[in-house]
């Protein structure tokens, strides 16, 4: 009981936390990008931590790599939920290509386009040369990327491939891709599925039964290793594969 109650106070402080900061950011937001650039972005991340905190969720970083990370990489990871909107910027300096629908989630939004995120829409073959190119443009710029190569929320397990396009990306700027494998221990609970709507699944996050996220980082693969983005891409598939028949069967 005890240990209930320091939950419930330790998530109400998260969410005051975040209120005076979501409210900070949102005013800061409409100012010119120029402005922005690049304190806001690590005030994002200071932000998308807390988020963290007021859903509950006890996130866990697990260093599997053996080699230290590189400078620069293309994140991937698998994407059962809607954490990891949240997850993958708390723990790596990334910029994270969303789908377009985010630019209208009401505050977060604004926070979103102002903290540099990028936008595609999934269905969309022009949408998705266009996001490439604003990838390659983030990396030339020194940053990191995070995407998901299954092309969106497609539930608790790896769907039935990956889309090219991190992979063609990596291959053309020499820039490693980093893979980090999602396992939410209460999969039900976190697991984003339509017509489920956010509201709903902040909900589910925060009255789960178990709220361990365990998110799992590689080491970060050489593209120079594979001739085209067909094989690159089926080496990358078949170590997710891998990853969920240890930590999901």
């Amino acid at each position: 009981m005890v240990r209930f109650f320091a939950r419930v106070i330790w998530i109400g402080w998260c969410w005051a936390e975040l209120a005076v900061l979501t409210a900070f950011l949102y005013m800061l937001s409409f100012l010119p990008q120029a402005w922005l650039y690049p304190w806001y972005f690590s005030f994002f991340r200071f932000w998308c931590r807390l988020f963290v905190g007021a859903l509950g969720v006890d996130l866990k970083l697990h260093q599997k790599n053996i080699s230290l990370l590189p400078k620069q990489y293309i994140l991937i990871a698998n994407h059962p939920s809607a954490v990891e909107d949240v997850g993958i910027p708390t723990l790596f300096p990334v910029y994270s290509l969303a789908k377009e629908g985010v630019k209208d989630w009401w505050w977060a939004g604004r926070i979103n386009v102002a903290a540099g995120t990028l936008f595609v829409q999934r269905e969309s073959a022009e949408s998705r040369r266009a996001a490439a190119e604003q990838i390659e443009a983030e990396l030339k710029k020194g940053h990191n990327v995070a995407l998901y190569p299954e092309g969106g929320c497609k539930g608790r397990r790896i769907f039935s491939s990956f889309r090219y396009g991190a992979f063609d990306v990596s291959l053309r700027t020499g820039i490693p891709i980093l893979p980090v494998f999602l396992h939410y221990e209460s999969q039900d609970d976190f697991e984003w599925r339509s017509p489920q709507t956010l509201p709903q699944k902040l909900w589910h996050f925060m009255t789960a039964q178990n709220n361990r996220a365990n998110y799992y980082v590689y080491d970060a693969i050489d593209p120079k290793q594979f001739t085209g983005k067909e094989e690159y891409n089926q080496y990358v598939y078949n170590l997710y594969l891998a990853w969920q028949a240890r930590y999901l069967n």
